[in-house]
């Protein structure tokens, strides 16, 4: 005969969740996270995050399109050489990533975060990319696309997983996070 043990206190992550889905319902529940100070939070939607990365991708594009133009324009006044044509084609591709992220990124919220309705955070605390935010607009739109294309191609040719790494910013459905913070209150939370 067996005899049950006490039941062992529900971890606080566990207790907000049941709360939520109790009060928001099973598929916000399914997406509540916390930073690593404890705050709760609600990660937004995998194809949300698509989409407010393919708006940003699609304005870069087109700012590197109107750097190239310039470039071109330059190119016929003053007759520039192949090498550095070629060097200033890729310092287009580098900078407008860096100075649409320095001039719209800083609270997190470009224009693919105002469309999709998330903020890019810090996992820490929930707080501000800030000066950061011009490289994480870079690593974002251009260095990982290029490293999911490299670890799927040696995925492919038969190479190992991808690799491994710290999470240091998250994507954040500001709205389910605001009606989380209304419904449980703050002594949950904390």
């Amino acid at each position: 005969m067996t005899v049950s043990g006490p039941s062992r206190p529900r971890p606080r992550q566990e207790t907000v969740k049941l709360q939520v889905e109790r009060l928001l319902g099973p598929r916000v529940a399914k997406r509540v996270a916390s930073f690593r100070d404890g705050a709760p939070y609600v990660e937004a939607k995998a194809w949300v995050q698509f989409l407010a990365w393919l708006v940003d991708f699609v304005v870069l594009v087109l700012g590197a399109g109107v750097g190239i133009v310039v470039l071109a324009v330059v190119d016929r006044t003053a007759n520039l050489d192949n090498g550095v044509l070629a060097l200033s084609m890729v310092a287009i591709l580098f900078l407008v990533p860096l100075l649409y992220g320095g001039a719209c990124y800083r609270n997190g919220r470009a224009l693919g975060a105002v469309l999709t309705g998330t903020r890019l955070v810090r996992v820490a605390d929930g707080g501000r990319i800030g000066a950061k935010a011009p490289w994480a607009m870079l690593v974002r739109t251009i260095l990982m696309p290029l490293l999911l294309t490299v670890v799927i191609g040696g995925a492919l040719a038969g190479g190992g997983g991808a690799p491994g790494g710290s999470q240091v910013r998250v994507s954040v459905d500001v709205g389910a996070t605001g009606r989380l913070r209304e419904c449980c209150g703050e002594d949950v939370l904390q």
